[in-house]
């Protein structure tokens, strides 16, 4: 999807963030946490993010697909674009991607400059998955 009409009107961004080979369930368990944890209606979310390299998990298009959701996959300059906005830092994600957490640098890029995280991402297993709320809102 075009990072640069990628969300503009969306209110709430779930980025994710994955170990190779993961399922539906893995990814809709994280999601269902997030939302939990911050009293999110899981209607209210317009959009999923992950970073660019994941664009070969098959799990994260098939949710996308199975939720009615575009799927925004952020290539690496636009995820360290947003890398200073992240409250979580991962030490292993740093040493693979060169940004503190891929979950919430996917969800805060995809929600535009202004998106903010509703709050620090959350790991369910393999998947950790991160809110972020869209500036025009």
């Amino acid at each position: 999807m075009d990072m640069g009409k990628a969300v503009e009107n969306a209110v709430i961004v779930a980025g994710f963030g994955c170990r190779k080979g993961i399922d539906v369930a893995e990814l809709e368990a994280a999601l269902a946490a997030a939302l939990e944890r911050h009293g999110i209606a899981r209607d209210a979310v317009a959009a999923l993010a992950a970073p660019a390299i994941k664009g070969g998990e098959p799990a994260l298009s098939a949710m996308a697909a199975a939720l009615g959701l575009p799927l925004v996959l952020v290539p690496p300059r636009t995820l360290e674009a947003a890398a200073d906005r992240a409250v979580t830092r991962s030490e292993r994600v740093v040493a693979l991607m060169g940004v503190p957490s891929a979950a919430e640098t996917a969800a805060l890029a995809a929600a535009g400059p202004a998106g903010r995280l509703i709050g620090p991402r959350i790991a369910v297993g393999p998947v950790t998955c991160a809110l972020a709320r869209g500036g025009g809102r």
